[in-house]
């Protein structure tokens, strides 16, 4: 199996048997997109660039002219507008995708989705909900610098209220990306850009959803539990085959969901393997993965043989041309493994 492919227990359609064809995790965003916007009426879709150029990563390429100029449109370059307008729709009875161009960008239109998106059913009461989603390409690897490359969803995983994806294959991606657009909540939907073209995968040509909230175990194992998300997937595969050839046994957890996450599955893991390395992306400090540390320690302390070790970006501002030193790749992952191993 090589990093960019998904274990066949989670490409394969449920059920086994059923028709499958192999995709890019881009194309999976773009006909989750589809499907939802032929399924229901109430699916609309807008953002910067996403009606006649298809968007930046062409994500979105083609739907304007199947779906037409009022369902599929371009917005002004104003983040604030663009999720203010999301929750007012959803309000209203739409089922809003707003795409924000790069996950940099979302800080203008922060206060609303913590301020509105993420408290207008506590704050009516149940009167309103904001079941909108928010797709953005986040983190690195494209050389974009601070402004294109940032991994910025801890922010969002402190907000109660939404829900906060991150998926690494087109099958997680397509289906989690049904899920979030039937969910009566908020979604945050982090697309790691640097696995738009690379990743690929069987994905089922029948309609399917992945249940947000549940964990995926990419690979089993016994000496040490290798947890992450997103963008660094591939690079903890990578890391499991360089210790699998020294006969050591990784588990690897792609977690996906983030808010919520499946502290079950980590935990059921972490008792198994005695040990636990966590990997993302995002700066070091206030990383989302320090609350996965703190729950392994808090619930599964007695089983643990060594500290539970991070990996992650550095506390600077994304660099312009170095991502492979910024980026956790499978070296340093494989180094905190040994570290941990020989503990």
């Amino acid at each position: 199996m090589t990093a960019t492919q998904e274990p066949r227990q989670q490409g394969a359609a449920p059920g086994g048997g059923e028709e499958t064809r192999t995709i890019t995790l881009i194309q999976a965003v773009t006909e989750a997109i589809a499907e939802e916007m032929e399924q229901d009426s109430r699916v609309v879709l807008f953002g910067e660039d996403v009606g006649a150029r298809g968007g930046v990563f062409m994500a979105t390429a083609g739907l304007q002219e199947r779906f037409g100029k009022t369902r599929v449109f371009d917005t002004p370059l104003s983040e604030a507008s663009i999720v203010g307008a999301a929750v007012g729709m959803a309000a209203r009875g739409l089922r809003p995708i707003a795409e924000i161009q790069f996950a940099d960008y979302i800080g203008p239109g922060f206060d609303q989705i913590l301020s509105q998106a993420a408290k207008i059913r506590y704050r009516s009461g149940g009167q309103f909900t904001a079941p909108l989603v928010i797709r953005t390409p986040s983190g690195g690897g494209v050389r974009g610098g601070h402004h294109h490359s940032q991994s910025p969803e801890s922010y969002y995983a402190h907000m109660a209220g939404i829900k906060v994806l991150m998926p690494s294959t087109p099958y997680d991606a397509k289906g989690l990306l049904k899920a979030a657009i039937r969910s009566e909540d908020p979604v945050m939907f982090f697309e790691p850009k640097r696995l738009y073209r690379a990743a690929k995968g069987e994905v089922p040509s029948h309609d399917y959803t992945v249940k947000i909230g549940e964990a995926a175990v990419r690979r089993e194992g016994n000496d040490l539990s290798l947890i992450g998300y997103g963008g660094v997937m591939p690079d903890l595969l990578k890391a499991a085959d360089a210790l699998g050839a020294e006969g050591v046994s990784v588990e690897v957890i792609d977690l996906r969901s983030i808010l919520p996450w499946d502290r079950d599955r980590v935990l059921q893991s972490v008792e198994k393997t005695g040990r636990a390395v966590l990997v993302s992306e995002a700066p070091r400090t206030a990383n989302f993965m320090g609350e996965v540390a703190y729950v392994i320690q808090e619930q599964a302390f007695d089983f643990l043989t060594a500290p539970v070790a991070q990996v992650a970006g550095f506390d600077i501002p994304y660099p312009y041309v170095q991502d492979r030193v910024y980026l956790p790749g499978a070296n340093r992952i494989v180094a905190a493994c040994v570290k941990t191993l020989n503990y």
